[in-house]
Parts: structure tokens; C-alpha cells; sequence
């Protein structure tokens, strides 16, 4: 968890500009840390960390060069919007949770923080990589691999960290 901070901080001072936006951007990688590791270990996304990245996002879109306060108030919306939608199909035609809440706060998050323009990418990206976690589980582990939970909220995080970089063009 210290190198993965690090990693991010580091990351994070060599691609942003020292602006507020380095100082959103620590702030943002830091919790997405913790988020993915709490979700890791006990399956579940704190409304104490989801919820105010989606207020801080709003507030920084306010900051940010295409002040589209709007459009990122639609991304947040219909972040959360999708994912419980999917959330609440999958509850009725499986009998079972399949996608907590948390995610889709999370998903409001990074609707907040990035625009609704981004927010296909970020899904389209942890979907990808939820994908390649459960291959690999089952590669290592067997079909057993398949009945057992997997925490969407880690692969989430890291396409969301992605995109900022790649929005604020510090990837790559």
C-alpha cells in the first residue's frame, strides 16, 4: 500500500504541472489507493471516501479549463445512474447482489471528476480489467475461481486514475 502511494505521488509530481491540479491529483491517486484497497480486502467502498471525491470533483470542475460545471454534474448523475441500474438487473434476474453501491458511487466519482464524455472509457477500461482478473483466477485457481466475488471497485479506481491522466494529458 506505501509503494503504491508513492508510485501515485510520484507519478502525480512528475506529470501534472505544480498547480492546484498536482494537488487535486495527489488527492485523488492517495484515495484512490485506499479505496482500491479497502475494496481488496473487505468488499465494500466507504461513503466517507466515495462521496466526497464526487462533491470535490464537482468543485474542481469549476477550475478546470473547460469550466463545464454541467457536464460533469451529468457524468456524476449518470455514473451513478448506470451502475445501479446494472446493480439492480442483476439483483432481480440472478437473486443475488452482484454490484454493491459503492461502485456506483465511485462511478458518480469519476463521472464528477472527468465529464460525462469519459466516463464510457472508464467503464469500458474496468470492465476490461475485471475481465482479465477473473481469467487469471480462473487460469490459477480453477472454475471455482468463477463463484467467488471479485472487488470491481480496485479495477474502477485504476481506470479512473487513468483517464485523469490521460484527460489532463499526463499519460503518456
Amino acid at each position: 500500500m506505501i509503494l503504491a502511494v508513492a508510485v501515485a505521488a510520484v507519478w502525480a509530481a512528475l506529470a501534472m504541472p505544480l498547480s492546484y491540479l498536482l494537488a487535486a491529483t495527489l488527492l485523488l491517486g492517495w484515495t484512490l489507493c485506499v479505496l482500491s484497497a479497502v475494496d481488496f480486502l473487505a468488499f465494500r467502498l466507504p461513503d466517507i471516501l466515495t462521496l466526497p471525491l464526487v462533491a470535490i470533483g464537482l468543485l474542481l470542475a469549476l477550475w478546470l479549463p473547460e469550466r463545464d460545471i454541467i457536464g460533469h454534474a451529468i457524468g456524476a448523475a449518470s455514473g451513478f445512474l448506470v451502475l445501479y441500474l446494472i446493480a439492480t438487473l442483476y439483483r432481480q434476474f440472478r437473486a443475488r447482489e452482484g454490484l454493491g453501491l459503492g461502485d456506483a458511487k465511485l462511478a458518480a466519482a469519476a463521472g464528477a471528476w472527468l465529464g460525462w464524455q469519459a466516463l464510457p472509457t472508464v467503464l469500458l477500461v474496468a470492465s476490461i480489467g475485471g475481465l482479465v482478473w477473473v481469467s487469471l483466477a480462473t487460469y490459477f485457481r480453477g472454475r471455482s475461481a468463477l463463484n467467488e466475488q471479485m472487488p470491481f471497485g480496485v479495477p474502477l479506481c485504476v481506470a479512473f486514475w487513468l483517464e485523469w491522466l490521460w484527460v489532463n494529458g499526463a499519460l503518456f
